[in-house]
């Protein structure tokens, strides 16, 4: 496959996205060739460790590719949304019960399905152009891939103030929140790869001091309210308009289900639980929620006025989140990898 790089180099197994010139967006192909190959290396005696880089200095993966979601749902055809996440979100339980190391090197905009690369990995890596985020209210989504699991583990109340205004983080916050473990300067990766190739040994990752981390001492009050109508009066009564404007052009129902999402995370026995409910919502998206106007005024017409529609009542919420019964997104190899 072009836009993945797949190899062995001496004792580690490489995954390299190679689709630059669309920002590394993973496609369902591609989610599908990641898990083949971490299943192919998972019991290989000659790979002792798995690396996961990109090409282009823009993005290590930008999201996931979501164009043929889009246009199925466009007709009717809610199963191929159905197929595309309940695939990603296997392999990226795979990658965070992977039993040998796991290394990602993050550059540039790492959000969403990147997220969900990258960010479950065990040794993740970051340099002075990361950017992460989650911007998935934006086009009717919530942060699934994990991001759930992620945000509902950062601290205080980072997960939510990220959830609802998609803020990009740098190395150092990322650090801080938990979506990332090494800071080291981007000049300094291709030195590192070949030693981890060469030795397949981990220990060997030394991180250099992290860059300041802005929410480390943010004050987010705000986003301890019990539900989205709390936290955006909490910020108007602050007068703080960079949070508030990013939230009210977000889609209502995302952002209610979101908010939801992260707080049950964090009674979650692992990330696998975390993966189950996210997909009760996106398996759903195309039919029940804004995802079809989100990605029509986001990324197909860019007109950024999207009409939101959905029912974003707790009601609707329920709804959404309710439990799919036998199409419940499950982690068994024996039942097969789609829907």
């Amino acid at each position: 496959m072009d836009d993945l790089i797949i190899r062995k180099d001496r004792r580690a197994g490489r995954i390299t996205f190679n689709r630059p010139q669309a920002l590394n967006a993973l496609s369902h192909d591609m989610a599908l060739a990641i898990h083949q190959a971490l299943d192919d290396w998972r019991n290989d005696p000659d790979v002792d460790l798995v690396i996961i880089d990109a090409e282009g200095d823009k993005a290590f993966c930008a999201g996931g590719d979501i164009a043929a979601v889009y246009q199925a749902g466009l007709k009717g055809d809610h199963a191929e949304g159905e197929r595309f996440f309940f695939d990603e979100y296997r392999m990226n339980a795979a990658i965070a019960d992977y039993p040998k190391p796991i290394v990602a090197l993050m550059q540039g905009f790492v959000m969403g399905g990147g997220v969900g690369v990258g960010g479950h990995a065990s040794h993740r890596i970051v340099g002075d152009t990361t950017k992460i985020a989650m911007p998935e209210s934006g086009i009717g989504l919530i942060p699934d891939v994990g991001g759930s699991w992620l945000l509902a583990h950062a601290p205080g109340r980072i997960g939510e103030y990220l959830m609802l205004t998609a803020d990009r983080m740098g190395p150092g916050d990322a650090i801080h929140a938990g979506f990332a473990d090494y800071y080291l300067p981007e000049g300094d990766w291709p030195a590192l790869i070949d030693k981890l190739a060469e030795s397949g040994d981990v220990s060997i990752i030394a991180g250099a001091p992290a860059p300041e981390a802005p929410l480390a001492s943010a004050d987010l009050s705000a986003f301890e309210g019990e539900s989205v109508a709390d936290i955006i009066a909490a910020l108007e009564a602050a007068g703080d308009d960079t949070a508030l404007k990013p939230i009210r052009r977000n889609s209502p129902l995302s952002m209610a289900a979101g908010l939801r999402l992260v707080r049950e995370a964090r009674s979650d026995a692992r990330m696998q639980d975390s993966l189950q409910r996210e997909y009760r919502f996106t398996s759903r998206a195309t039919r029940d929620g804004d995802f079809i106007e989100g990605v029509r005024a986001q990324i197909i017409d860019k007109d950024r006025n999207p009409k939101w529609r959905a029912d974003a009542s707790p009601a609707a919420v329920d709804a959404i989140l309710s439990p799919l019964g036998a199409d419940e997104l499950h982690f068994d190899e024996a039942q097969g990898k789609t829907p």
